[in-house]
């Protein structure tokens, strides 16, 4: 049985975890021959303010108009 952890730094939409959980589910059937029913996952949603790299919260950081909406289409 698989068993899948995806942390995210920010957050996802409920359409957008719906994908990745879909996105994910179907690889591990076709690539380990695994029942759907067999795959657990779980998204782990970490505020900006609780994660840090390179020294430095997410949240303290500026991103730009393009890395903001890369990001919104992840997976769209």
């Amino acid at each position: 049985m698989p068993f899948v952890r995806i942390e995210l730094a920010g957050s996802a939409t409920r359409d957008q975890k719906a994908g990745i959980v879909e996105d994910v589910t179907r690889s591990l059937v076709e690539r380990l021959g695994k029942s759907p029913s067999a795959v657990q996952i779980v998204i782990a949603e970490h505020g900006t303010e609780n994660y840090a790299a390179a020294g430095q919260l997410l949240a303290d950081r500026t991103a730009t108009p393009k890395q903001e909406v890369a990001h919104a289409n992840v997976g769209q």
